[in-house]
């Protein structure tokens, strides 16, 4: 091989394509549903304040100190803080796999607001340790990691998208507007899940008890919450009719059914909880499966705006890198 072409090759190898970036923004998606569990999993075993203070784990110390909490505790918060760094990685690796590809704006925006989002996450988490893990702030914790989710499931649906393709609404807005009111639902969905939890058995310390807790009966929050989600089952269930009714496209099908099992599952993991008064094993799963729904509603969501047409049979997605390709073999070509 010349080196003409060791250079182009090295290029093309340099600039990540449209795979590469997938597989980065399904990481990305992984980690931002995976720190949820985590962080539940530090809440049902009372590991909330195992790291009493922040950004140190301990006054004086970053890292778990002998003796200084349940070495169980410490080493569950301390992990689930170490976290955010594999979380920031990602969102790292996004941002230089989109700007290295030169993909258009709203991709690179995506990729900072989750990076953006970590470090706000960071202050809210150092904030609710402060708190002693009063419910509201807990709560707090909980929520933009789902916005989180949102933006790194709309980054991975729409890499595959050519940057020069027009804006193509796919969807009546009829459908566009229930949607949105799906969105709506699941949102209150996922407050009203916080609060549940907020006013349950699992105040996320051993040591906190009922302190900061929610004062309301779990039992009629749990029927709330129970509600809520029932609407979002409904209206999630007429927004896929109307798909068959004005002929939407098959992907767009297949996801609104997905989302559809993936609601039911959420369900019955919530049944199952009720009715054996929350045990700890279950909370994990079933924040675990609030990210997966979350995600699934945000693929749905992006079906209804597609950018159709454009360049084709593009490596990267981005006419920029590819004309930035073309340049180069020309400039080798005239060597």
């Amino acid at each position: 091989m010349n080196s003409g072409n060791k250079v182009t090759t090295f290029f093309r190898e340099a600039t990540p394509t449209n795979k590469q970036q997938r597989l980065i923004a399904l990481i990305l998606l992984i980690c931002q549903g995976g720190i949820t569990v985590s962080g539940a999993i530090v809440r049902v075993t009372g590991s909330g304040l195992g790291c009493i203070t922040w950004p140190e784990c301990h006054p004086g110390s970053l890292v778990p100190l002998s003796g200084a909490a349940p070495w169980i505790h410490q080493l569950i918060e301390f992990g689930n803080r170490l976290l955010t760094f594999v979380v920031s990685a990602a969102a790292v690796a996004a941002i230089v796999a989109m700007h290295m590809a030169r993909r258009r704006t709203e991709l690179k925006v995506y990729a900072w607001l989750n990076l953006a989002g970590v470090m706000v996450q960071a202050v809210i988490g150092a904030i609710s340790v402060f708190l002693k893990l009063n419910w509201w702030a807990v709560a707090l914790h909980f929520l933009p990691s789902m916005i989180l989710v949102w933006l790194a499931a709309m980054l991975y649906s729409r890499i595959l998208e050519p940057d020069d393709g027009t804006p193509t609404r796919m969807f009546p807005q009829a459908i566009r507007v229930m949607a949105a009111m799906a969105t709506i639902a699941l949102a209150v969905v996922l407050t009203t899940g916080t609060m549940v939890t907020g006013s349950g058995v699992h105040s996320g310390d051993d040591g906190v008890g009922m302190e900061g807790r929610l004062n309301v009966d779990t039992e009629f929050m749990a029927v709330v919450h129970a509600m809520c989600m029932y609407a979002y089952l409904a209206l999630t269930l007429i927004v896929v009719f109307m798909l068959y009714r004005f002929r939407a496209s098959e992907l767009a099908k297949k996801a609104g059914w997905v989302l559809i099992a993936c609601i039911l599952v959420q369900w019955g993991i919530g049944v199952a909880q009720f009715y054996m008064h929350i045990p700890r094993w279950t909370v994990p799963i079933h924040i675990g499966m609030s990210s997966v729904v979350t995600a699934f509603t945000a693929l749905l969501w992006a079906h209804g705006l597609r950018r159709t047409g454009g360049s084709e049979n593009l490596v990267t997605g981005s006419p920029a890198a590819e004309e930035k390709y073309a340049a180069r073999r020309a400039a080798l070509a005239q060597r």
